[in-house]
């Protein structure tokens, strides 16, 4: 089977596992869109996570030059 068909394929909702030597090296899978509720959840999820952690008294940019020396 040839891409072009294979993505009419998928397209139309299939699924194909890419294999290679018998092995599975991938996954060829209709494109999802995005869900807005999904990415509304996942923000204040992070809010939430925010409010509760703190980098105490340190700052990014401190960490930053930290890393730096390494």
């Amino acid at each position: 089977m040839h891409l072009p068909q294979l993505l009419e394929q998928v397209r139309n909702g299939e699924h194909f596992v890419i294999t290679q030597h018998g092995n599975p090296v991938a996954k060829l899978v209709p494109f999802g869109k995005r869900d807005p509720d999904k990415i509304r959840a996942a923000i204040e999820n992070l809010k939430a996570f925010q409010k509760t952690h703190s980098l105490g008294n340190l700052s990014v940019r401190a960490m930053i030059e930290e890393g730096r020396k390494y």
